[in-house]
């Protein structure tokens, strides 16, 4: 089997052209307007400007040796055929350099018209996503090779409407997990009416620490997508452990049916473990997971628990660096569904990284990061573990979303101010690495 070697992106973090060909406005256009909710006041306005310079970085794509390429379409930008247009030309010029089309419909940019009607605590919102996959998908279908539904539903929802540190910014932690139902009603919806291969990308995380306050986090951070999604029904302690919040009520006959729609491949997101332990409510409750200050948690459910800084080293997102992970988590993974074939569609780390004297990124950190993390992935596969693929994150520096321009995760560095691409070192190791074909068999 050809093992596929990709990168990653997402509209709202690289194209700009925020108010071109008819695009409209999003929830993060709202969110990163509002004065205190971006850092340094930073937009995706411009971002990277992927928009006008798309050809450029098709052809960095195809120096790199790329076997796929993931990118999102932006629902805001598809009102308007111009839009459409756009990731035509796209997918033609990726196909013309051999470099298969992986396309996620949704990574984040709700409309904002819709937030306005309700956003995704709304059921409305579901099956106006169907109605957008169908379109898309009539548009795109013969040429995209995977689909993919959504990226991280667990961020939508629990990060923006409980925590409220994404976009849309509301503190709800009910509404969190109406979002949470929706966007799986989605994810259904919508792989019954794209044309060919269908995945979703979820950012599981591998929960360690006392038992039963990993149950209780594995339960809202995982299961909560794929219970309905895989086994095609929610887990019972969910429902018990969230009972106090919402009785699930905006759940209806068929729904779970209809989540559990036919999957060719799972993606999955990973980046760091996450340690828990029991909390006592007798000291200030530690939030070193990096999702909210405390005051408004995106761990609904799970009041009476903490989380615990790692030992380090750390990315400069104040993430622990272990692989070992990822080999846990893909291994669970496959014992819990043999079957279903997995990608894995994000990972990589942001760091510090300077322009030498030489006019070189020498980003050895990432390098190491990279190469001990495909390291990971190997040993699952050699356990049994069926990864179909590998795509980092992320392709270029872009808008890293609450935390604007200030952490860069790109193997390709830009100059925001120029829009100057130059390839990091990981780069040039990266290309190198996918040439040696590791993981074919």
């Amino acid at each position: 089997m050809s093992f596929v070697w990709g990168a990653a992106t997402a509209a709202y973090q690289i194209e700009g052209a925020a108010d071109e060909d008819g695009r409209v406005p999003s929830i993060w256009d709202t969110y990163s307007h509002t004065p205190g909710r971006v850092r340094d006041g930073d937009t995706g306005d411009v971002a990277t400007d992927h928009y006008h310079r798309w050809a450029q970085d098709v052809e960095t794509m195809s120096a790199l040796g790329l076997d796929a390429y993931r990118f999102s379409i932006a629902w805001p930008r598809i009102h308007d055929r111009r839009g459409i247009d756009f990731y035509s030309r796209l997918v033609d010029a990726l196909l013309e350099r051999g470099i298969a089309p992986v396309a996620t419909l949704y990574h984040w940019d709700l409309p904002q018209s819709l937030e306005d009607a309700g956003g995704w605590p709304a059921r409305d919102t579901a099956y106006r996503f169907a109605e957008y996959a169908e379109r898309i998908g009539a548009a795109l279908g013969d040429r995209v090779h995977t689909w993919t539904t959504l990226n991280e539903p667990w961020c939508s929802a629990f990060l923006g409407y409980a925590s409220g540190v994404h976009a849309p910014g509301r503190t709800e932690p009910a509404a969190a997990l109406a979002a949470a139902h929706h966007l799986n009603l989605a994810h259904g919806l919508a792989a019954r009416v794209l044309p060919g291969r269908v995945s979703v990308t979820l950012n599981l995380h591998h929960v360690r620490g006392d038992a039963e306050a990993a149950r209780r986090v594995d339960a809202v951070a995982n299961r909560v997508f794929l219970g309905p999604m895989l086994d095609g029904a929610y887990p019972a302690d969910l429902l018990e452990d969230t009972a106090r919040i919402t009785d699930w009520s905006f759940v209806r006959d068929g729904d779970e049916a209809t989540i559990a729609a036919p999957l060719d491949v799972l993606g999955v997101n990973y980046y760091t473990p996450t340690l828990v332990r029991p909390w006592n409510g007798g000291t200030p409750r530690a939030t070193a997971d990096g999702h909210g200050d405390g005051t408004a948690s995106p761990w609904v459910g799970c009041d009476d628990v903490e989380f615990v800084r790692q030992p380090g080293p750390y990315t400069e997102m104040g993430w622990s660096i272990d692989p070992t992970g990822l080999t846990d988590l893909l291994l669970r993974l496959h014992r819990d569904h043999p079957d279903m074939p997995l990608m894995i569609t994000e990972n990589g780390a942001a760091f510090d990284d300077q322009i030498d004297a030489d006019g070189r990124i020498h980003d050895q950190r990432r390098i190491d990061y990279l190469r001990d993390h495909l390291a990971a992935v190997g040993r699952a596969m050699k356990a049994g573990a069926d990864v179909r693929g590998y795509f980092v994150w992320s392709l270029l520096d872009n808008f890293e979303w609450a935390h604007g321009y200030s952490k860069r995760f790109g193997i390709v560095h830009v100059d925001y101010a120029t829009q100057e691409r130059t390839w990091k070192d990981s780069a040039h190791w990266y290309r190198d690495h996918i040439a040696g074909r590791p993981f074919d068999y």
